[in-house]
Order: C-alpha cells, then structure tokens, then sequence
C-alpha cells in the first residue's frame, strides 16, 4: 500500500504514513493495516516494541478521509460511516491497551484521527513543529477517537476549553494537557528512531529529551478552569466579565465557527467520561453521537461547508448556544443493541 509503510527494523515494527499530499490523513485502509500489523507483533518475540512516525514536514497525521464519508452520507447511507467508526475506534483500543511500548512521533498537525493514532501510544513524543487539535466542533462532530478521554483527563477545565473550542496545542500545551510526553528536537529523531530499532529499549527516549517548553494553556489555566466550569453552553458564553480576559476572548471566537449541538454535546460527553475515565468509555459515548451524526446532527453540512464547497458558511441546526437539552439527549443516549461495546473494540 503506497499510503502506508508497514515493516520490521530491528528490534521494533514499524508503521510509517506515506499519504503525505493528504497530510497523511487514514483511510480506512490504513486503519485496517495498522490493526493487522500491531496484531502480528502482539505475539512476536523479535519485536520489542513499535514506532509509529510520518512523513514530510507539515503533518504527523491531520484526520480522517471523510470525503468518501460525505458522499455515502448524503446519498443516505449511513452504515460506510459507522463502519469505518467502528473499526478506527476499535483500533484505538488496541493502541492504548497495547502490552509492547509504542512510540509515537507527531511533526506538524495531529487532528482528529491522528489523535488517535498518536496520543493513546505509551510514548508520546513532540517537537517544534506539533500542533495538536480537535477540531470535530467545526465540522459538526464532537471529539472522538478515544480524545475524550484525554479531554476528562486534562488538568482543570482544559478539556472543555479544547474540545469546545478546537485550539492548537503546541508541543508545551501537549505535554501539560497529557496529550504528549516528552519533548525531543526533531533534528534528534532519526538518531533516536535508529535508537530504538537497535536497541528495543524506550529507555533511550529519556536521553534525547528536553524539558518541554512553557505553555500558553497553563498561564491561561485560571480563566479557563472559571469560565468553563459552567454548567452548560450558554452559561459560558454568559460568564460575568463585560471585557473577557484575553483567553476567554480568544475562546468565544473561536466556538463562533462551531456547531452549537455538536459544542453541548462534547460538553455533555467529556463530563460523562470524566466519572467514568477509560477508554471503552469514551469509545462508547463518543460513538453513541458519531453514529447518528449523519442523520441527526450537523456532521454532513459541516463537510460541504468547509471541504466540499468550501463556501464556510454552514448552516447549522441551532442559530445560537442555547441547545435544548432534548436534542442533546437524541444525540447523546444509549444506542442499545447497537452500541458499542469492549467486545466490539477489542
């Protein structure tokens, strides 16, 4: 597959994108042969551990391809989308549950899908390039592959003020949200990857690493954690200051993009997970929107909008924030027979 490099070097597997003109977002091609790969090395003596990396310089991994997506959705099928759901989420099982280490290398952007590829690895490497989002809201999806796990995890309310509002984190951000680990220059990584090759040991990492770099989300802790502690979407916007602080400020406007019913979800959805923090969990919840978004949320106007005529004027569903709390419950409840399950994930 011209899409994706799967071989052994040494003592690791490794799985390299080569989609690099799509910013190496999967098909669900790709996902099947990551899942078949890290089957085969399960149970493999000679693989130690596994490298996940891609190539060219602008992006690790930036999604999914939902083309294919959007033309069976608007066609009214809506099964090619829970299908492929079904297996990309089961994939992520197997990467945060993997019994070898993983290392994941993410350059330039990591979204959507590439999260999930990258940030459920059990070592988790940035540099100077990693911008890390979520930016589903804006298309009419909420967080998913597993993401909101890491958003329930994250310290204060940052996981609201991410999932919410898609911002990019860079390499510092990653590391004090827990989307990331250990900060490496990315002129070090083809030494460290040969590294890890010859030696199947991950302890090598910690001899390449640099102290992670300050982080803008952890000076804005304090607005963020007071704004977004609110109990629903329109309590945030209404937060009491009549000038916000420059976060809050920089927040509203980026949630202005987003799909109101897919911003009460998420938020619905990370609180969820948050009492309950694992990652079937999240699968499930995150699932339980994914499969009726074609039908009953704004996932398919979000696609024309900002990739099939990319016109950026979606007409969502709910002119403003205040998103009755039944729609929510349609979109949000057990899916009962259909639902996902850790038998179906795993």
């Amino acid at each position: 597959m011209t899409d994706i490099n799967i071989r052994t070097d040494g003592r690791a597997g490794r799985i390299t994108l080569t989609r690099e003109t799509a910013l190496n977002a999967l098909t669900w091609d790709m996902v099947h042969a990551i899942d078949d790969a890290l089957t085969a090395w399960r149970n493999d003596d000679t693989v130690a551990l596994v490298v996940i990396d891609a190539a060219g310089s602008k992006a690790f991994c930036a999604g999914g391809d939902i083309a294919r997506m959007y033309a069976t959705g608007v066609a009214g099928d809506y099964g090619y989308g829970r299908r492929f759901w079904r297996d990309e989420y089961r994939l992520n099982a197997v990467i945060a549950g993997y019994g070898k280490p993983i290392v994941a290398l993410m350059q330039g952007f990591a979204m959507g899908g590439g999260v999930g590829i990258g940030c459920h690895a059990s070592h988790r490497i940035v540099g100077d390039t990693t911008r890390i989002a979520l930016p589903e809201c804006g298309i009419g999806l909420v967080p998913d592959v597993g993401s909101t796990l890491l958003l329930a995890r994250a310290p204060g309310r940052l996981g609201e003020y991410l999932g919410l509002t898609g911002d990019r984190m860079d390499a510092g951000d990653a590391i004090h949200v827990g989307f990331a680990d250990t900060f490496v220059p990315q002129d070090q990584w083809p030494a460290l990857i040969a590294s890890l090759c010859q030696t199947g040991k991950v302890d090598t990492i910690a001899g390449a690493a640099l102290p992670a770099p300050q982080s803008k989300l952890a000076r804005w802790q304090a607005d963020i954690d007071r704004v977004f502690a609110a109990h629903d979407l329109a309590a945030i916007r209404s937060q009491p200051d009549a000038v916000p602080p420059a976060p809050i400020a920089h927040a509203l406007d980026l949630m202005a993009r987003n799909a109101p019913l897919s911003m009460a979800c998420t938020l619905r959805i990370v609180r969820a997970v948050r009492a309950d923090p694992d990652i079937q969990t999240a699968l499930g919840h995150e699932y339980r929107f994914t499969a009726r978004s074609m039908e009953k949320a704004d996932f398919l106007e979000g696609i024309r909008a900002a990739i099939i005529d990319r016109d950026r004027t979606p007409r969502w569903r709910h002119a403003d924030w205040n998103v009755p709390d039944a729609d929510i419950a349609t979109l949000t409840a057990p899916l009962g027979p259909d639902a996902l399950t850790p038998e179906t994930v795993s």
